[in-house]
């Protein structure tokens, strides 16, 4: 499939976001490893209260329609994505590329992972690009909104973050001929555990990765009350930071239990970082959409243009699909029907995190 430059995407925000924000910081405990972002997260959920009071007190403009985008962007065309500025000396032309991917595991390592793709990227665009590592979805997400990142990997739950708020345009998915990769949300606790069903972990030590997350945190908010679980109540969410942190956790004793995402944990045992005979899975649910690659909505239209038949046109060395489970291009995807089980998650989540 290829990917094409004019298609139309469509997204979904996540309403009430400053409800959210402050949920996910005031009924939530974060976990030790975590406690050290928290302060970025807080910071963060300031930036986006202050832009969006601000934004919708000075906005200049008048937007027909916005829909679930967030008061810095206008969605004239009811498409529900960001428009591009009317003002063309808003389009931005950088001389330099910034270029990151989901911080689901150590960020360096993906920055080695993608370098192929990365040099490609600045030979077939005419411009330098750099690998900007980012600690966590928060950052990631802010970096766009502010302008500092032009083009990226969003985690699958975070991408209807980045879209409503940072103004993100999702257009691929890393996958093969047949298609886009996908992944489950996995319960995983140790091998030897007594624990058999969802139910078993009421008052147990969980981990949840981040609030952004859709399997290490939405999706286990949405689908666990299902299975006769209900996060935050039947036990104390604690997170992690990262998919990786959480499963090593659980194999050293620091949680009970973990949801992560099932492409994370195959990759891991992969690589040999876990034993996968050590752990054993209680849930799984249905397939989601793995990680988006989005731009910014305010490059310039030619930049974006060109920038989309280089992801189109590449085809992964050997290293690199090693390292996403057979993947060898970047597949087209369209948000409206591809993302519609995430964004019906979010929406489950969020009611249940007003229950």
């Amino acid at each position: 499939m290829a990917i094409q430059p004019n298609s139309t995407l469509i997204g979904h925000g996540f309403k009430g976001e400053l409800f959210s924000a402050a949920w996910w910081l005031n009924h939530v405990q974060i976990a030790p490893l975590e406690q050290k972002r928290r302060p970025e997260m807080q910071y963060l959920i300031a930036a986006l209260a202050f832009a969006g009071v601000m934004s919708t007190a000075q906005a200049q403009e008048a937007c027909p329609h916005r829909g679930d985008l967030d008061a810095l962007y206008c969605d004239a065309n009811k498409d529900m994505l960001a428009d591009p500025p009317k003002d063309a000396s808003k389009l931005k032309n950088p001389s330099t590329l910034v270029f990151t991917y989901t911080p689901v595991e150590d960020p360096a390592k993906y920055e080695n992972i993608f370098k192929p793709f990365t040099d490609h990227l600045a030979q077939c665009t005419g411009k330098k690009v750099v690998f900007y590592q980012v600690q966590n979805n928060a950052a990631q997400i802010e970096a766009m909104r502010s302008g500092r990142l032009h083009v990226g990997g969003f985690s699958t739950g975070p991408t209807v973050f980045a879209v409503n708020k940072a103004g993100a345009i999702p257009f691929a998915v890393k996958g093969d001929a047949k298609g886009y990769q996908g992944y489950n949300l996995i319960t995983v606790v140790k091998a030897s555990s007594t624990m058999q069903k969802p139910v078993d972990l009421k008052g147990k030590k969980v981990a949840h990765t981040s609030p952004s997350s859709n399997s290490g945190h939405l999706a286990p908010l949405a689908l666990m009350p299902g299975q006769g679980l209900a996060p935050g109540k039947d036990y104390e969410i604690k997170f992690s930071g990262k998919h990786d942190q959480s499963i090593l956790g659980v194999g050293t004793g620091d949680y009970d239990a973990a949801h992560v995402a099932s492409d994370v944990f195959d990759r891991m045992a992969d690589r040999g970082q876990i034993k996968e005979s050590d752990f054993r899975i209680i849930y799984r649910s249905q397939r989601f959409p793995t990680s988006s690659f989005a731009y910014a909505h305010d490059l310039a239209p030619d930049l974006a243009s060109k920038m989309l038949k280089c992801f189109a046109d590449y085809r992964f060395p050997p290293e690199m699909q090693k390292n996403f489970d057979g993947a060898d291009r970047f597949v087209s995807i369209n948000y409206a029907r591809d993302w519609d089980v995430v964004r019906t998650v979010d929406k489950a989540a969020e009611q249940a995190a007003k229950k």
